[in-house]
């Protein structure tokens, strides 16, 4: 990971709110490099509030010695309004002037794809335990530019998007609501699974409905309407709450599962054009990162054969496939990278306010 550049100093209380877990960490900056001093995980759907959560850790950080933080940042699963986000994927949301009068620190409110822009910048390209590029067909490695516009994609609960855009005057990260555009299609079974989705949601769907956890239960729901004997596997599956479904379709997939595997090379395809085109879109020479958990976890999915990267490098004119061609594409491994983006925005925002 690399260091942060010319920030000053501090201690931060790092908090990622996600659909599934909460996150908390105190991270100290001092010496040039992010060091998570202590840290505790939650269950987002247990818990009534951040509040409740957020004073348990600071009592037990407290009783275990850790260093006392100067700010908190936040990041969160949904569009910031003000200081306030309500959460895509949780039952409660998070309002900033709340937990500054809580605790009585400082606090900042971000995207969680923001937060995870910030978290990639600091990332280092050539270290494996942080990075994977996924190789285009024929193996050669595409070039990085390390001034050029990123862009943060990532499947988890649901699809998060962020981009930094970086030049003479610093770097600029901006969280997006792109994970709702529309559905990419393909071929027929794609078209298909994009009607089928209508029929559910009465609307044509976003990508979201299809690359995400939530979205690979979709899928699976969709190939087995259409499957006159599934495996004993698929129907165990279809007996869990849908929640719970992800997980299991992966593993079954991996265990060979015909059904399960179908829909989880298709959400791997999906997820390509959905990176194909915020690569159109933004031109992002610093590299498309696939970050949330479903792609790090089903990584051997995403990097066997050209699955996803020949799926990302199609294109109805010779210029997208050209630039597709140009676009490096990361996964990220760390899984503490919302923590340390979130630490790397506080100290951003400091050295503005200073």
């Amino acid at each position: 990971m690399h260091a942060p550049i010319n920030l000053p100093s501090a201690t931060v209380l790092a908090v990622d709110v996600g659909g599934t877990n909460t996150s908390c960490a105190i991270v100290d900056s001092t010496g040039g490099a992010f060091i998570r001093r202590f840290e505790r995980r939650y269950s987002t759907k247990a818990e009534p509030s951040l509040l409740a959560p957020l004073g348990r850790f600071m009592d037990e950080a407290t009783t275990s010695g850790a260093p006392s933080p100067s700010s908190i940042c936040v990041s969160g699963a949904g569009p910031v309004v003000g200081r306030s986000i309500t959460l895509t994927n949780a039952p409660w949301g998070i309002d900033g002037d709340e937990l500054e009068s809580r605790f009585g620190l400082p606090t900042a409110v971000i995207n969680d794809f923001s937060a995870i822009a910030w978290g990639v910048l600091l990332l280092d390209p050539d270290n494996p335990d942080e990075l994977v590029q996924l190789m285009p067909p024929g193996g050669s490695r595409t070039a990085l530019s390390d001034s050029g516009p990123v862009v943060v994609i990532g499947a988890g609960t649901g699809l998060g998007f962020g981009y930094a855009l970086r030049d003479e005057s610093g770097t600029k990260v901006y969280p997006s609501e792109g994970g709702h555009v529309c559905l990419p299609v393909y071929d027929a079974d794609s078209r298909a699974f994009s009607v089928w989705l209508e029929g559910k949601y009465g609307f044509a769907a976003g990508a979201e409905a299809g690359v995400s956890g939530q979205g690979i239960a979709n899928l699976f729901a969709f190939f087995a309407s259409r499957e006159p004997a599934p495996s004993s596997a698929a129907r165990a599956i279809l007996d869990l709450p849908e929640d719970d479904r992800p997980a299991r379709i992966s593993c079954a997939a991996d265990s060979g599962d015909p059904l399960c595997a179908r829909a989880m090379d298709m959400f791997v395809r999906l997820y390509a054009r959905v990176a194909c085109d915020a690569a159109a879109v933004f031109l992002p020479t610093g590299g498309v990162y696939l970050a949330g958990g479903v792609a790090a976890k089903n990584l051997s999915r995403f990097t066997e054969g050209d699955r996803f990267m020949r799926t990302f490098g199609m294109a109805y004119r010779e210029h997208v496939r050209d630039i597709a061609a140009r676009t490096p594409v990361f996964v990220v491994k760390d899984y503490a990278i919302s923590i340390y983006g979130a630490a790397n925005a506080a100290l951003h925002m400091a050295r503005r306010e200073g």
